[in-house]
């Protein structure tokens, strides 16, 4: 899984899952490419996708928004309604592996055509609000991040819900729900709701 997902998520409520199975064992890699490695050194794999595949059991564990949040000086600045002209001037901060959140976020503000002065890559979300805290541009993030944010120097940048192109799935191969450890996690997983 997703270290993100881990430590938000999954880790405070394993302790439930250990009083009901307690002689159950996981183990947990955090490792990249997880869906090209199930069925291979993984038995299943917690994902953050559109849309996990077809050659997977899948099944969808959230429905996640998209968030602008900026420092508080340059939230001041841009105004609480948005406004083209002054987004255009902006860099906008974006992570690798959730591109198309500033299209949807775009599309939900009526800004399709908004072509921002830059956008800058990272590979981690903490970066990315600590690039936007500094007051480097606008940081366009999955709510797993937003949810981090508790930073003095961030605000959100206007008071609208996108709803994110991606979400966190579980996936395993179909036949692999037979192995007994992968299904007592896979269902436990869905009934947490996590």
């Amino acid at each position: 899984m997703l270290p993100l997902f881990g430590s938000q998520r999954l880790f405070p409520r394993l302790p439930e899952l250990r009083k009901l199975h307690p002689r159950l064992h996981i183990d947990i890699d955090t490792g990249p490419h997880l869906d090209e490695r199930v069925g291979d050194t993984l038995d299943g794999a917690i994902v953050l996708a559109k849309d996990p595949g077809a050659d997977f059991h899948a099944v969808q564990l959230d429905h996640n928004r998209v968030y602008a949040i900026t420092s508080t000086a340059l939230a001041a600045e841009i105004g609480a309604a948005p406004d083209q002209a002054r987004l255009e001037k902006q860099t906008f901060l974006i992570h690798n592996e959730l591109p198309e959140s500033f299209d949807a976020w775009k599309v939900a503000l009526g800004l399709e055509r908004l072509t921002p002065a830059a956008i800058d890559h990272f590979d981690s979300g903490a970066l990315i609000l600590e690039a936007a805290a500094q007051g480097l541009g606008i940081a366009i993030m999955h709510s797993d991040h937003f949810t981090r944010a508790h930073d003095e120097r961030l605000a959100p940048l206007f008071d609208i819900e996108v709803p994110s192109p991606y979400s966190y799935w579980f996936i395993c191969r179909e036949r692999d729900l037979d192995n007994r450890p992968l299904r007592i996690f896979h269902d436990w997983l869905v009934k947490a709701g996590l």
